[in-house]
């Protein structure tokens, strides 16, 4: 398939869900079932390719970007549409086009207030678009435009559809609706950190033209082997300040303790599949960010950052599972729980080994299609009963035994249990911990494991008692003559996948490792050989 490996296989899986969004937007509003059917064709055709995509990858040179094509787009600045994958970006590229698809299928029967498939379709397909694209992006100019594509869908996902609790702003002591709330933080915080992420390309770019290569660039792959094998000292004093920013971009994205705080209120705010699409993959475009871009482009920058970002991913680690302790919203657990998971990868990532990235990839794989799979029956469950408080839930295991046995499966991934997929990115980050990439302060690291390794006992006490409050015990008085409905059939649809996902991950997970591995070796080998000269 010469068309496909062309670039013209990653174009169409990137663009497809547009060009849906734009037939969406010509057909009237009372044309639901059309619209519902273009977006879900749209997506399975994206999906179909993307599998297309990894039987057309050659795993032999994973640690070469493939299926792409570079063209001249804004030639005054040097920007190209540059696109193609490697072993780190296909499970990604893969994982962003599948759960689109069970997203679309699970909203089929379950659109939110204001009823409007039409415009919410066109988020979801937008959305597609610009998590897709950011995968496959290998221009700076390109991967920026891709990453902030996403940030007005959800937006509008979180400010039109939201929860409309009402809440009362901090400082200036105004009582406002909650999704109005949320969206407007969670569209600052992304706008704040995008800004110094803009700023730290744009001083990439200046900076490409003082190396020996002497040409201005905003290609990754040319910046990084630039960086790593032309000229390793070329950002001179600026280089602290450049990581800094690109730090700030990535961190809120991820997010990073303390720039988390965004997060659990877009999720309790954001619609079911707004929440599903938040935690499954736009997260992952932050630590994604770190392992494209940061490490293959500054690389000594790492070495020095990396004690501070497995800090502070220790710290996530621990007060994401005390803050999960607290609440008493389910949906909120789950979002603060995200906080601690991907306090792991980052810890992963701090390692700078081979054990420590593909433990930060896998485990970025896994909380996507763990978590993901958790907001979906947290949505399921808040539409039956109209509510999420905890202590109103119990006993649903005897009310809705189906739900209830895929909630308590699902939160055994996500504690980490062996044989599931949740395990291996958890345990691979302590073990690349114990022994961190040479010149990284051994103590430090090894701390990190322990309190890591604390954390994940901490994890598997607020599941447990997360599925203690809501399924076990006995029923409240209050759904006696309440009839409540078990998994519907588009819900199963949507769910399945998701939990063979989990298995197959967690039993095999060369699925993913297979890929990755050589692609993380080869980012290590030029960080020794970059920071060794």
């Amino acid at each position: 398939m010469e068309w496909f490996d062309s670039g013209w296989g990653l174009t169409l899986i990137v663009f497809i869900p547009t060009v849906a969004a734009a037939i969406l937007l010509a057909i009237p509003r009372s044309e639901e079932g059309a619209a519902k059917m273009i977006a879900l064709v749209a997506s399975l055709i994206s999906f179909f390719l993307s599998v297309v995509a990894i039987f057309q990858f050659d795993f032999g040179r994973a640690d070469q970007m493939q299926l792409g094509t570079k063209l001249e787009w804004i030639t005054s600045i040097n920007a190209n549409y540059a696109i193609g994958i490697d072993g780190i970006s296909l499970p990604l590229m893969v994982l962003s086009t599948f759960v689109v698809v069970l997203a679309i299928i699970y909203s089929w029967d379950h659109w939110p207030e204001p009823h409007n498939p039409k415009a919410f379709l066109i988020l979801i397909l937008f959305l597609a678009t610009g998590m897709a694209g950011t995968f496959v992006a290998r221009d700076l100019v390109l991967f920026f435009i891709f990453f902030e594509l996403v940030l007005l869908p959800m937006y509008f996902m979180i400010g039109v559809w939201g929860d409309k609790q009402q809440v009362t702003l901090p400082i200036v002591n105004r009582v406002v609706e909650m999704r109005l709330y949320a969206s407007i933080k969670f569209f600052l915080f992304t706008l704040f950190g995008s800004a110094f992420m803009l700023l730290g390309f744009l001083a990439l770019y200046f900076k490409s033209g003082d190396s020996q290569l002497g040409i201005r660039t905003f290609d990754i792959e040319v910046l990084s082997d630039i960086a790593t094998r032309v000229d390793p000292g070329f950002l001179g004093s600026a280089a602290p300040w450049i990581f800094a920013a690109l730090f700030l971009g990535f961190a809120v994205k991820v997010p990073m303790w303390p720039l988390h705080t965004w997060l659990p209120d877009a999720h309790t705010a954001a619609p079911t599949v707004g929440s599903v699409l938040l935690a499954a993959i736009l997260l992952k475009l932050g630590t994604y960010g770190f392992v494209r871009i940061s490490l293959p482009i500054l690389p000594e920058q790492s070495m020095n950052w990396a004690p501070i970002i497995a800090v502070l991913a220790v710290i996530s680690i621990i007060y994401g599972s005390l803050a999960c302790l607290a609440q008493t919203d389910m949906k909120r657990l789950i979002a603060f729980s995200s906080v601690g998971h991907m306090g792991f990868v980052m810890l992963g990532i701090s390692t700078m080994t081979t054990i420590g990235i593909n433990a930060a990839v896998i485990g970025m794989v896994a909380h996507g299609i763990i978590t993901g799979l958790l907001f979906f029956v947290a949505g399921s469950m808040s539409h039956r009963y109209h509510t999420r408080e905890m202590s109103r839930l119990g006993g649903n295991l005897k009310l809705m035994p189906v739900m209830g046995g895929i909630l308590g499966f699902t939160a055994m991934a996500s504690l980490g249990l062996p044989g599931l997929a949740g395990f291996w990115g958890e345990f691979m980050a302590l073990v690349g911990a114990f022994n961190p990439l040479d010149g990284l302060d051994l103590t430090l690291f090894r701390t990190a494991m322990v309190i890591g390794a604390i954390g994940t006992v901490l994890t598997a006490g607020y599941l447990l008692w997360m599925l203690q409050k809501v399924n076990l015990g006995e029923p409240k008085a209050e759904w006696a003559s309440v009839e409540l409905h078990d998994v519907e059939r588009t819900e199963l649809l949507a769910w399945v996948p998701l939990l063979v996902a989990i298995v197959a991950l967690g039993v095999y997970p060369k699925i993913v490792l297979g890929a990755t591995d050589p692609a993380v070796a080869n980012i290590v080998e030029n960080i020794t050989r970059a920071v060794g000269s």
